[in-house]
């Protein structure tokens, strides 16, 4: 997985800064979490100051273009963005068997 980031803006007004990326793969999409992952190392950020906002794929094309934003600080994160977006890049929690 390869991303190459194609626009990045900063706005103090909130804190972060406003990532648009292209990111090319092998085999199936990758996860919104190994995405975030990727992006956080390419960064240097830790994976919890991150929001994943949208991944767009092309049928039949095995890459896709993304919308990110990195925030200064985690709390900043969490004041900031609604909170679908933040579930939306988390692993799920494993169900317990009974």
């Amino acid at each position: 997985m390869e991303i190459e980031v194609t626009r990045e803006t900063r706005n103090e007004l909130l804190g972060r800064r406003e990532v648009g990326f292209n990111l090319r793969f092998d085999g199936p999409t990758p996860t919104r979490v190994q995405v975030i992952g990727k992006l956080s190392a390419l960064l240097s950020v830790q994976e919890k100051q991150v929001a994943l906002d949208s991944l767009k794929t092309s049928f039949g094309k095995t890459e896709c273009s993304g919308y990110a934003r990195v925030y200064d600080t985690e709390e900043q994160r969490n004041k900031v963005e609604r909170s679908h977006i933040l579930s939306r890049g988390m692993p799920k929690a494993k169900a317990e068997e009974a």
